[in-house]
C-alpha cells in the first residue's frame, strides 16, 4: 500500500445530494425481495414531539438525540417497530418476537441519511440489538447491494417507498481502532495490514467513496493462532458520486494516515500486491456466483444518474490512465465504470498491476 500524500485543500467537498429510487431500481428491489410493505415509514418517525441530547457510556456528548412521541402514537409505534424488526430478521415471523421491546429511539441530523436508530431489547436476558430507519437514497441502496454481492459480507436491508431499513453493523469504529488497538500486542500486524489492503481494493473496484476511519468498523475474531481481522464499511452514502479517483481509495484519506503508515511499516510491496490480487480474484468469483443478479443490478445502475456528468468524465479519464485502457472513455455512467473496473482486473490477472501515481489527493 502506498504512503498517503499530503492533504490537498484545492477543493472543498460539498454534501452529496440524495437521489430518488428509479423505477428500474424499484423493480430490481421487488425482484430480489428487498422491497417490502412496512408498518413504519421514515416520515412517520419524523413526527416526534420532543428530543433530548444522548451521551455515550462515558458521559460524553454524541451526535444523537433521543426522541419521544405522543403517548397514543408511542403505543402503536412500539408494536409496529417490532414488526419492522421481525421483517428484517425473521421474514416477519412475530411469534418469536413477543419477548422483545423497544427501549429507545434515537435521531441523528448529521449526515445525508439523517437516520433513526432503534434500540430493541430481549426482556429475558437484557440483550440489545439495533436497527436503522433512513431516508431512501438510490446511491446508498446501490452501495448496500454492491457490498452484498462483491464483498465477503451479507447485507440485510429492506426498502418501502422512500424508506430504508438497515441492520446494525457491529464492530470497532475505525478511528477508535487506530487509537486503541492498532499497536496492541494481541493483534498480528500482518493480519491487520492484509485486511487493510483487501478493504482498500474492494472500495476502489466497486467505487465506494469516503471511507474515512469513522465510516467503517473493524471486527476482531479470536482464532487458535491469534485474532483475525475483518474491515466492514458501514456508510454507503458516497457510492459512485465523486469524480476524484483517490476518493475511492481509503489509504489516501488524512483520517486513515495511521493505518496507511502502519501498512508501509509492516508490509512489503510484493506482499501488498499479493493481497490485492487475492481480493481481485475473490471479487470476480463472487460476481460469477451471482452473475445474472449482478448484471441486472449494473444494467439498472448504468441507466441511473448518480453523479454529475463532469464527475463521470473526470473519473473515467483517471481510471483509463490508471488501468491503461481507453475503453473507459466510452463510459457514460458510474454503473458502466464499475463494470469496466471488473473487466480490467479480469484482463490483468495474467500480470501484476503496475503501480501508478495519481495527482489527485483527498482531504
Amino acid at each position: 500500500m502506498d504512503a498517503p500524500p499530503l492533504p490537498s485543500s484545492r477543493r472543498t467537498q460539498q454534501k452529496k445530494p440524495s437521489f430518488p429510487i428509479s423505477e428500474g431500481l424499484r423493480a430490481y428491489l421487488h425482484r430480489y425481495h428487498r422491497e417490502r410493505a412496512q408498518p413504519v415509514t421514515y416520515a412517520r418517525l419524523r413526527r416526534f414531539s420532543e428530543s433530548a441530547p444522548l451521551a455515550d457510556a462515558d458521559g460524553h456528548p454524541t451526535l444523537w438525540e433521543t426522541v419521544v412521541y405522543d403517548r397514543l402514537e408511542m403505543e402503536t409505534l412500539n408494536d409496529d417497530l417490532k414488526r419492522v424488526y421481525a421483517l428484517l430478521r425473521v421474514d416477519g415471523d412475530l411469534s418469536v418476537m413477543q419477548h422483545l421491546f423497544i427501549d429507545r429511539i434515537d435521531f441523528c441530523a448529521f449526515g445525508n441519511s439523517a437516520p433513526f436508530r432503534i434500540r430493541i431489547v430481549n426482556a429475558y436476558n437484557d440483550n440489545p440489538d439495533y436497527f436503522y430507519i433512513k431516508k431512501g437514497d438510490a446511491s446508498r441502496i446501490y452501495g448496500l447491494e454492491l457490498e452484498h454481492l462483491l464483498s465477503p459480507n451479507r447485507m440485510h436491508y429492506l426498502t418501502c417507498g422512500d424508506t430504508l431499513v438497515e441492520e446494525h453493523i457491529a464492530g470497532i469504529p475505525g478511528d477508535v481502532f487506530s487509537q486503541r488497538w492498532l499497536q496492541s500486542d494481541e493483534l498480528k500486524p500482518i493480519r491487520v495490514t492484509k485486511e487493510l489492503v483487501k478493504f482498500n481494493e474492494r472500495c476502489f473496484v466497486r467505487l465506494l467513496g469516503d471511507m474515512r476511519s469513522y465510516n467503517f468498523v473493524v471486527v476482531i475474531t479470536p482464532d487458535f493462532e491469534g485474532a483475525q481481522i475483518r474491515i466492514r464499511a458501514m456508510d454507503f452514502d458516497q457510492q459512485s458520486y465523486e469524480g476524484r479517483m483517490n476518493f475511492y481509495r481509503p489509504q489516501f484519506f488524512r483520517d486513515n494516515q495511521p493505518l496507511a503508515l502502519f501498512c508501509v511499516k509492516h508490509l512489503r510491496l510484493e506482499t501488498a500486491r499479493q493481497y490485492q490480487r487475492e481480493e481481485q480474484v475473490l471479487m470476480l468469483q463472487r460476481k460469477a456466483i451471482v452473475e445474472q443478479r449482478f448484471d441486472t443490478l449494473l444494467a439498472v445502475m448504468a441507466g441511473d444518474d448518480l453523479a454529475p456528468a463532469e464527475h463521470v468524465q473526470e473519473l473515467r479519464e483517471s481510471l483509463a490512465a490508471y488501468y491503461g485502457r481507453t475503453e473507459y472513455l466510452q463510459c457514460q455512467s458510474m454503473g458502466e465504470l464499475i463494470r469496466e473496473n471488473l473487466e480490467s482486473i479480469r484482463l490483468n490477472l495474467a500480470a501484476p498491476p503496475v503501480a501508478r501515481a495519481h495527482p489527485d489527493e483527498v482531504e
